[in-house]
């Protein structure tokens, strides 16, 4: 998004309803954008996405309508998110390998855990992966990122991007999903196997909307160890919940 354009929206925002909207609820950009950021790969600026965030809240105070029924927190929100969606577009979402080596953790933690009947350790998984503990603690690290649900894992022909679909709001999508009751209640139960530091990370994130850093915090370890928790929490739930994700 250009300075010209940015600068263009603010002006019209000035003097009216819509200046003191966005001056309320800037804060809220920048809660999203940190909220983002575990799923997004490290290189991804912070910064920036604040940057689109605060376009998209602009946007949001031009175009609300008080009277749809909606609360204006709700609506920017949507338009924040969708602000910062449409600048990752044509970034790189996850490399590849990352997505290999995250699908190859996937299936090791399905088998120990199959045999073992319990949550397997890391030290387990990266033994029955042959490698060194520290390096699969990186290869977690590297998967900063990746999501319980990919949209690729609803695609039909592979050729659909993630972050398109997503901006676009289409109908098939994991959204979709996590309405099913059937699917949550699988979720739910497989949250409620996850070790307890995990499960309280999950917690922490997703419905108390804490940060990285403030979950380090709470968990007493580096902002670096929450991103390889999350994976590895997500690894876990994306293995007992294959049967939904094809």
């Amino acid at each position: 998004m250009s300075a010209h354009r940015a600068l263009s929206l603010y002006r019209r925002t000035q003097n009216s309803s819509e200046d003191l909207r966005v001056e309320k609820h800037a804060p809220l950009v920048r809660k999203i954008a940190y909220h983002m950021m575990s799923r997004l790969p490290a290189s991804v600026d912070v910064d920036d996405l604040i940057q689109v965030g605060l376009i998209g809240l602009m946007e949001a105070a031009r175009n609300f309508d008080p009277d749809a029924g909606v609360q204006f927190e709700t609506f920017a929100s949507q338009r924040i998110r969708g602000a910062m969606l449409d600048e990752l577009r044509n970034a790189d979402w996850l490399p590849r390998q990352a997505r290999r080596n995250m699908r190859e953790i996937e299936r090791a933690t399905v088998q120990l855990e199959q045999v073992l009947g319990r949550a397997a350790l890391e030290s387990e998984i990266a033994q029955k992966m042959n490698l060194p503990l520290t390096e699969y603690q990186d290869m977690l690290g590297d998967a900063r990122g990746h999501q319980l649900l990919h949209y690729e894992d609803f695609e039909q022909d592979g050729d659909n991007d993630q972050l398109d679909q997503y901006a676009a709001d289409t109908h098939n999508n994991p959204a979709q999903v996590l309405t099913d009751a059937h699917f949550r209640d699988q979720l739910i139960a497989g949250i409620a196997l996850l070790p307890e530091r995990e499960k309280l990370l999950m917690a922490l994130y997703y419905d108390e909307e804490l940060n990285l850093k403030e979950i380090g915090a709470v968990l007493g370890v580096s902002e670096s160890r929450v991103c390889q928790l999350h994976s590895q929490a997500i690894a876990r739930l994306r293995g007992k919940l294959k049967d939904w994700l094809g």
